[in-house]
């Protein structure tokens, strides 16, 4: 009996503390269910919203770019897309074989289709192909039935109306690079485009815009079921440029197929009216994607289409350097305007001649006939009375051999030397036959053409140092305040009428190296000064036995043509430089250039604030060979 009882007491206790571990689990469990569903209820029925509901980032339109005139000359059109949904596609090879049978699929093509289908969800969209035109799209539409999975969707993308005429200037956009991810959320789009080079890229951030949003319900698998909501975004700002589009198209008529480069500036507002550097490339075939042979064609050429030779290419300035030597020597006091140095033709230093480009020489000369006949012998002597270090204070003064702070990437400074340069760069000393030949621009002298056309403007404005720019306006920053106006040179305005009647004669007296090239209308009439520079170095022999003429040289041996001029004369509003790689001769080459620029730059009123009447000058070539200068 005893024994009963003791283990009826221990079977009621193991009872009892089985019963109690249940209800205080079943309390725990209350207790939780209680938390979940009431005091955390609200932050649950977030997750699961959120869980149901994506938000996802709309691309804003990129903004549009403007020539002075309103013109569009880079906007936003609408891109058709093939796209393939692979969970209804019983056969992606089979759909991609009758794809190419309409548009047809390079083999790289078909990788990336095959690569992007394994990455993604099945009903996720591949892109096949974009940039098509209502021709693919009707095509791809009418042979719908035989296309299970593919379908056509419609974006936008950037386009140039005016392809290789501005490349250079506006550059070109493409896909963001893992290196070029930054925290802006837009950069991650996988359609996103930004700029790479020229205006798109030195205006980037303007030009995104602000992204939009969409809201979106889907399942558990991602899948989207309806849009609930949808915000669009804010489009990326306007800008206009200093550019004026005909002119710039007439301009790359004009140089055709050559190799160079051509600036046209306001002389006074420091506006790029025309910035031209030649063969260029079509930015529309960025954007929609160079094949391999088309980008071994650009790297390959021997041209260089892909350099703005306007502000990267670097040049020995030739004779055009001449009226830089004569401002640093008329500064210095070596000279005065009335000066007269004999040129015989030949000048001895040392063991060393130093030949003038007339055989028999130019005679008697002042300051101004020696720019107007581009006399050799009398700037070697002036250059060797003034120094080297003077010339290239003067130079550097007149913007050559330094960054101008222009806006486009890829400006190159040139080169001016100084006897520190040299001792620093060559640990040498400086020779005085260096300081004659870079009396003539060249040597080491180098220079861009955009720093060419600065110079000619410095100089024909009253000796005030403008700087480049080609933008005009950004929208929405009206309220920003104008800048400071650009300082005075402080050179004597004797000096600056000199040169700048000198200028005037080169082209339009009987003795000028251009003359035969000038504008026939005299309130037209333009000014400048012709280069023309050797990119090899003539011998002893070759000099005695006749210098064979350009055009009998091999295309890499001859020289380069250069002009710098103004218009017009008696009121210079527009300034110029024109540099033809291997073109010959400055004076029957790029001066008859320079001359059909200007004339139409006039006719159009290029610098004008409204819109001009359209007019487009007969373009004309001279075929004469001249003295080279």
């Amino acid at each position: 009996m005893h024994l009963d009882s003791a283990r009826h007491k221990l079977f009621n206790r193991r009872t009892i503390m089985l019963g109690g571990g249940q209800f205080v689990l079943l309390s725990g469990l209350i207790g939780r269910m209680y938390y979940l569903q009431v005091i955390d209820a609200e932050r649950y029925r977030t997750l699961a919203e959120e869980n149901r509901i994506n938000l996802r980032l709309l691309a804003p339109p990129r903004g549009r770019l403007f020539d002075r005139f309103g013109i569009p000359i880079a906007e936003n059109r609408q891109n058709y897309q093939v796209l393939l949904i692979s969970e209804d596609t019983p056969d992606i090879e089979a759909t991609l074989d009758t794809i190419n049978e309409i548009l047809p699929l390079t083999p790289k093509d078909r990788r990336r289709i095959r690569r992007d289908v394994s990455r993604n969800r099945k009903f996720v969209p591949v892109t096949v192909r974009s940039n098509l035109n209502w021709n693919d799209v009707a095509r791809i539409e009418v042979n719908a039935p035989d296309l299970p999975g593919i379908m056509i969707d419609v974006g936008q993308s950037r386009y140039y109306p005016y392809g290789v005429d501005i490349a250079h200037v506006l550059g070109y956009v493409g896909t963001v690079s893992q290196k070029e991810l930054t925290k802006d959320p837009l950069l991650e789009l996988p359609d996103f485009k930004i700029g790479k080079a020229g205006v798109e890229k030195v205006h980037d951030l303007e030009l995104r815009g602000i992204g939009g949003n969409s809201q979106v319900e889907v399942n558990a698998f991602g899948r989207v079921i309806r849009e609930l909501s949808r915000q669009e975004g804010l489009p990326g700002s306007e800008i206009s440029l200093t550019i004026d589009m005909e002119l710039q198209r007439m301009v790359n008529r004009r140089m055709g197929e050559e190799s160079s480069a051509v600036v046209v500036m306001d002389a006074h507002s420091g506006e790029v009216l025309s910035m031209t550097s030649t063969p260029a490339y079509d930015p529309n075939a960025f954007n929609r994607g160079l094949s391999v042979d088309e980008w071994q064609a650009l790297v390959k050429n021997p041209k260089y289409p892909l350099s703005n030779k306007a502000i990267s290419g670097q040049y020995s300035p030739g004779s055009t350097f001449k009226m830089v030597v004569l401002m640093a020597a008329l500064e210095k006091g070596v000279i005065n305007p009335n000066s007269k140095i004999f040129c015989t033709g030949v000048t001895k230093l040392g063991n060393s001649e130093f030949h003038c480009w007339k055989k028999h020489g130019h005679g008697n000369l002042d300051a101004k006939g020696a720019i107007t006949q581009s006399c050799d012998i009398y700037f070697y002597e002036i250059a060797r009375r003034t120094g080297i270090d003077r010339i290239a204070a003067m130079a550097n003064r007149f913007g050559l051999g330094q960054s101008n702070g222009f806006e486009l990437p890829g400006e190159r400074s040139g080169h001016i030397p100084t006897r520190k340069w040299k001792r620093k760069a060559m640990n040498a000393g400086w020779h005085e036959g260096e300081t004659l030949i870079s009396g003539i621009g060249q040597g080491y002298v180098l220079t861009t053409p955009l720093q060419l056309a600065v110079m000619t403007a410095r100089m024909v404005n009253g000796g005030i140092a403008i700087t480049p720019k080609i933008t005009r306006r950004v929208a929405g920053s009206d309220d920003q305040p104008n800048p400071a106006p650009p300082p005075n040179l402080n050179i004597p305005a004797a000096h600056l009428s000199l040169v700048r009647q000198a200028m005037a004669d080169v082209v339009n007296s009987a003795y000028g190296t251009a003359y035969s090239k000038r504008i026939m209308e005299p309130e037209f009439a333009m000014g400048g000064k012709t280069g023309t520079v050797q990119v090899r170095r003539i011998t002893k022999a070759e000099r005695e036995a006749g210098v064979k003429k350009n055009k009998d040289l091999p295309w890499k041996q001859r020289d380069h043509a250069i002009f710098v001029g103004f218009a017009p004369i008696s009121a210079p509003k527009y300034v110029i430089s024109v540099v033809v790689e291997h073109g010959g001769s400055g004076s029957s080459v790029a001066a008859p250039i320079a001359r059909d620029i200007l004339l139409e730059a006039q006719k159009r009123g290029s610098a004008n604030m409204t819109k001009p009447h359209l007019v487009t000058s007969e373009l004309t070539s001279d075929d004469s060979e001249e003295p080279s200068l």
